[in-house]
Formats: C-alpha cells, sequence, structure tokens
C-alpha cells in the first residue's frame, strides 16, 4: 500500500475505491469523510428515492442534464449505470 501523504486520512479506504474505479478526489473525499468520526459517510444522503424507482423518462431527464450522450439508445439499467458513474 502507497503512503498518499496528509491529504489522505485513510489509505486502505483510498486505494480500495481507486481499485474499483473512483476518480481521485472522489475516494479522497470518502476515504476522508469515513477517517472523521464528525461525518457519517454511510448514511443516506439525499431526499430523492434510488434510480431505480424513477420512470425511464425522468432517468433520461437527468441524464440530459448531465449531458450523458445516447441515452435514448441505453435501457434503464443502463442508465442508471451511467448516471451513477458521472
Amino acid at each position: 500500500m502507497a503512503d498518499h501523504g496528509k491529504a489522505i486520512k485513510n489509505d486502505d479506504t483510498y486505494e480500495a475505491l481507486r481499485d474499483k474505479g473512483y476518480g481521485k478526489s472522489k475516494a479522497a473525499a470518502i476515504a476522508n469523510a469515513q477517517a472523521n468520526d464528525d461525518m457519517n459517510p454511510s448514511e443516506k444522503g439525499g431526499k430523492r428515492p434510488p434510480y431505480e424507482d424513477w420512470s425511464l423518462n425522468d432517468l433520461r431527464k437527468r441524464a440530459q442534464e448531465l449531458g450523458i450522450t445516447n441515452r435514448w439508445d441505453m435501457r434503464k439499467n443502463e442508465l442508471i449505470e451511467a448516471l451513477r458513474n458521472q
């Protein structure tokens, strides 16, 4: 395991997230939040229902807002994956 210096508070979590394909800044934010006792990163955040409960039309609108291309050719599960990978 590499030491990422003072910027990364939890190197193990950071490396695991990077291995899963997370970007550097997102992996760092999650790793640091998990290392901070004042934060609860595993608690549910937003008030919106999960993407699985959204209609296909609503998913496409959200994908358009985020600039996801080929959204009209995607099935619901593909749209959900694309939205979560943004």
